[in-house]
């Protein structure tokens, strides 16, 4: 594939076209285009190569350690699994939620060897600790539980294709503030397809495509993402009752399948979606000309991936004071 100068502006288009002009798809959702497509879920699903196999889930928590951060301190644990080499993570807010099978006495193990993979109460030096931690054992509500997806172009080198980042640091401040709460880290990069497989959707949304048809395009569906390893960490950490911050009714439905119970859905509102006041925070899109890539993709999980938020108004259509 070669490329040509277009222009002084550093633009440029494919001397010969290889591949389909991005398709027109009026608000299609994600679903009834992936089975135009005949692309097996099944194919594609770790929960289905697992049942396959017939062996039962089952998640280990090897490792736990303090992690002190501006969102105050919490606790990281780390799981594997026998479904998948992967290892996912939870960052747990709240001293009272521990993991059952980290506590779990090892056959042979001294004292050391518990301290060393996290299995102590309190804090191993108390100079170390982050006073401006909080600590709440208290609460009447179930608490706040974010499914969060791997994502190293949004978390790590800041991109604004997407809100992950954003979402992450939000979640872990509303963790902070409450003193309680769990953010399942999974390792399900670009919606499940891989970082190899979503840096090759993102040359095709540079052409036109969305974030849905991109993946399709490359024979994926929508989203591969499954939920059942979250499950089964929630559980290990004695929590079958959550609060849970999503836009994502796949993460409810998946969650409630797997056993937990969800009293109450807490939106995630983009910050790109929101203009802060003196008084309040307003869920509205700023203007036509700081229209960004990020919100292109915000709008097409609205509209495409069923995500449970309003597309804001422009600022222009919202007084500036309140």
């Amino acid at each position: 594939m070669t490329f040509d100068s277009v222009e002084d502006s550093g633009s440029s288009v494919m001397s010969t076209p290889t591949l389909p002009t991005p398709p027109e798809f009026s608000g299609e959702p994600f679903s009834a285009l992936y089975l135009s497509k005949e692309f097996p879920l099944a194919t594609f699903s770790t929960g289905a190569k697992a049942l396959e196999s017939n062996k039962p889930l089952r998640v280990e928590c090897q490792a736990r350690t303090r992690i002190p951060t501006p969102y105050g301190e919490f606790f990281l644990h780390l799981y594997k699994n026998n479904h998948d080499s992967k290892e996912h993570l939870a960052i747990v807010f709240g001293d009272d939620i521990r993991s059952t099978t980290l506590d779990a006495v090892q056959e042979g193990e001294t004292e050391m060897d518990r301290i060393i993979r996290g299995a102590y109460q309190g804090r191993l030096n108390p100079n170390k600790t982050n006073n401006s931690s909080k600590v709440s054992t208290s609460s009447p509500l179930p608490p706040l539980v974010r499914i969060h997806s791997e994502c190293f172009t949004g978390e790590t080198v800041h991109s604004v294709r997407c809100d992950c980042g954003d979402q992450l640091a939000e979640a872990m401040r509303l963790m902070h503030a409450e003193g309680r709460g769990v953010v399942v880290y999974l390792r399900q990069e670009g919606r499940g397809i891989g970082l190899l497989e979503k840096i090759k959707a993102y040359n095709l949304q540079d052409l036109g495509y969305d974030t849905v048809s991109a993946n399709v395009a490359l024979s994926h569906p929508p989203d591969l993402r499954t939920y059942d390893v979250a499950c089964e960490i929630l559980k290990d950490l004695n929590l079958p009752t959550i609060r849970l911050l999503t836009n994502n009714p796949d993460k409810i439905e998946q969650l409630e399948k797997g056993g937990l119970k969800v009293t109450e859905r807490v939106p995630m509102i983009p910050k790109e979606w929101t203009v802060e006041h003196e008084v309040q925070t307003t869920h509205k899109r700023k203007s036509e000309e700081s229209y960004t890539e990020v919100d292109s993709y915000l709008k097409t999980k609205v509209e495409r991936m069923r995500h449970l938020i309003d597309i804001p108004t422009l600022a222009s259509a919202v007084p500036d004071t309140l």
